[in-house]
């Protein structure tokens, strides 16, 4: 007899315990969903926070949430009303769904990303089961396409997003430097400037490479001394690594000259503001990380105020994505590919199955992305 359950991996709050469920088989319920089979989900810091039950909310009326918000999947079945894919299709699902608040305009037109009632869910990690589970039901709008040969890159998609967005909304703000790079000869539109990069995890990296191909001079600022295998892939795709343990941020400055995006993935509070310090006239600083709970740091808070006054710069935070983000970091995942094949594959360190979630959610963080195969 066919069993009606599948394998999960989720949280069950009230009892703080992480484990393997049996989820209820999904099935297409309305003409525009899609049935997909999961083939990877990347695990990531809000995946291992959520497993401090820190936060992570499960849907209304259930006791646990699957996790996995960062996931490939191929097609399995489609809705009546569904023309876009089809069987065999790969796929890469989007993370956040609309407020129910018809006032709320952001989530009305599709960009829940803007969700001004903070009522919003998200698979994964608020109120809605995420994709670490053999199989799924989505709606169509809320998937992008993937070519085949991107099979084994595809898990990424949603970790870039975070670049892509941030990096649009920077060059919405530079409209405001009507005499800047257009990139009217190719050069790409940050050509001529230059960009820090916050860490070297895999969302400073996808960063990096995301600068790099913009046309930008890209310095990763980073923990660990050289060499490292980090180091090691910013070599590769043409970045210079620099450790803050033996270079302060002063002398970063010092060395580069003006910094004109500083793009943040670290989550960490003191080396964010100490940086934020040496940001370059018009310069742009670019907020992804969301750090833990903490108490007060010190930080330069008046020389802060005054550069960001003094030298035009702005603050941008960036969370989630938009239909369109997804698009482009998918394109750029190929031309990564396509530059720095070695590099970009590095990225992911490790495909395990569903039997190692324990070690890779609550063990001693290990590698760049850690990714659980489902097929």
């Amino acid at each position: 007899m066919k069993s009606n359950t599948m394998k999960g991996v989720g949280v069950v709050p009230k009892d703080k315990e992480l484990r393997v469920i049996d989820h209820p088989e999904p099935s297409i319920a309305a003409p525009n969903e899609i049935k997909i089979r999961t083939l990877e989900v990347g695990v990531c810091g809000t995946d291992r926070e959520i497993c401090t039950f820190a936060y992570g909310q499960p849907p209304a009326g259930g006791d646990y949430l699957l996790l996995g918000h960062e996931c490939l999947g191929e097609v399995i079945e489609v809705g009546s009303a569904v023309k876009k894919f089809q069987p065999g299709d790969l796929v890469v699902p989007s993370v956040r769904r609309p407020c129910n608040d018809p006032a709320c305009r952001p989530c009305r037109e599709g960009r829940q990303d803007f969700c001004v009632t903070w009522k919003f869910t998200e698979r994964g990690i608020n109120q809605r089961h995420g994709y670490m589970t053999e199989r799924f039901v989505e709606e169509d709008i809320y998937l992008t396409p993937v070519p085949q040969d991107l099979r084994d890159l595809a898990v990424m998609a949603e970790p870039l997003t975070i670049a892509e967005k941030g990096l649009t909304q920077a060059w919405q703000v530079q409209k405001r430097l009507t005499w800047e790079h257009d990139n009217r000869d190719g050069q790409g539109r940050g050509h001529g400037l230059n960009a820090v990069v916050l860490g070297a995890g895999p969302i400073g990296l996808l960063g990096a490479m995301k600068l790099l191909i913009e046309g930008f001079r890209v310095f990763i600022y980073s923990r660990s001394p050289k060499p490292n295998f980090k180091a090691d892939i910013a070599a590769q795709i043409g970045a210079e690594y620099i450790s803050n343990q033996e270079v302060s941020a002063d002398d970063l400055a010092k060395h580069i000259g003006n910094i004109d995006l500083i793009y943040e993935a670290v989550g960490e509070g003191h080396l964010t503001f100490d940086v934020m310090r040496v940001l370059g006239i018009n310069g742009v600083y670019i907020l992804t990380g969301i750090p833990a709970e903490k108490g007060p740091i010190p930080v330069f808070a008046d020389n802060i105020m005054r550069h960001i006054t003094l030298k035009n710069q702005a603050i941008i935070g960036t969370v989630n994505a938009s239909p369109q983000d997804f698009a482009d970091a998918i394109r750029d995942l190929g031309e990564f590919q396509k530059r720095w094949p070695k590099a970009v594959n590095a990225l992911i360190t490790g495909r395990h199955k569903i039997d190692a979630h324990r070690e890779l959610l609550v063990g001693k963080a290990t590698g760049i992305k850690n990714v659980i195969e489902f097929s």
